[in-house]
């Protein structure tokens, strides 16, 4: 772990540096850009967004989406064109990269917590070097505790066969990314996408359904409310 520590400030020092340096790849689809977009680090209000990325619900959480990935220069890179893809307009995108948004000197640990708290969704690179570190499987298992049965999760896979995919995660849909980048890239998007329309879609009808509670008949002195109160009794089980 102190290793890792240590690789993790040599790769931070060396960030900007290696990305002047590298060459962009040609599958992505925008340019590989590493600066914060105004969408990752504001906390405002929407401006100008799709209903979705607009609504109230998904502005109570400071980020859409959150990207665990390894240590590998493979995986920091890969990590980033995705972050630069899904930031940039149209797309809109609030993403969290720890490499670049923890506070240097910060307990890491505690601001990963609190990222994921923070964050709609959470997508984990899982390639072989994310299966080797410890601190990958950290990451796994903090995201999984705060949502282990919702639709929070969101594994991308590269480069790893079926029987080393996680068991922890074994029963979650996965994005390959091995057989096309791009059309991963799009599919990770909507699905983010997709659990903020579910968000907004379920408000109204919760908000429906009080609303109607609030104008139907008065319980007091109806037959009709009793029927529904008995009929919401649990009902009995046989061992």
């Amino acid at each position: 772990m102190h290793g890792w520590f240590r690789n993790l400030l040599k790769s931070r020092r060396s960030l900007a540096s290696q990305h002047e340096e590298k060459p962009s790849k040609t599958n992505v689809l925008t340019p590989i850009s590493y600066t914060p977009t105004s969408s990752s680090s504001s906390s405002s209000g929407p401006k100008n967004l799709p209903s979705a990325l607009s609504s109230n619900l998904r502005w109570r959480l400071k980020y859409d989406l959150l990207v665990c990935h390894s240590l590998a220069d493979d995986d920091i890179e890969e990590a980033k064109d995705l972050v630069s893809f899904l930031e940039a307009s149209p797309r809109n995108l609030r993403c969290f990269l720890w490499q670049r948004d923890v506070c240097p000197g910060s307990p890491i640990f505690t601001e990963f917590c609190q990222a994921v708290q923070e964050s709609h969704l959470q997508a984990l690179l899982i390639t072989p070097d994310f299966l080797q570190e410890e601190w990958c499987m950290y990451m796994m298992h903090q995201a999984l505790a705060e949502g282990p049965m919702s639709k929070r999760l969101i594994p991308l896979i590269q480069n790893i066969s079926h029987d080393k995919y996680p068991q922890e995660i074994k029963f979650f849909f996965y994005i390959n990314l091995s057989r096309n980048i791009d059309q991963g890239y799009s599919l990770i998007n909507d699905t983010v996408l997709k659990y903020l329309e579910d968000l907004v879609k379920n408000e109204r009808t919760h908000d429906s359904n009080v609303d109607s509670s609030h104008n139907g008949l008065s319980w007091e002195g109806s037959s009709q409310g009793d029927d529904l109160i008995s009929n919401n009794k649990p009902a009995e089980t046989s061992l």
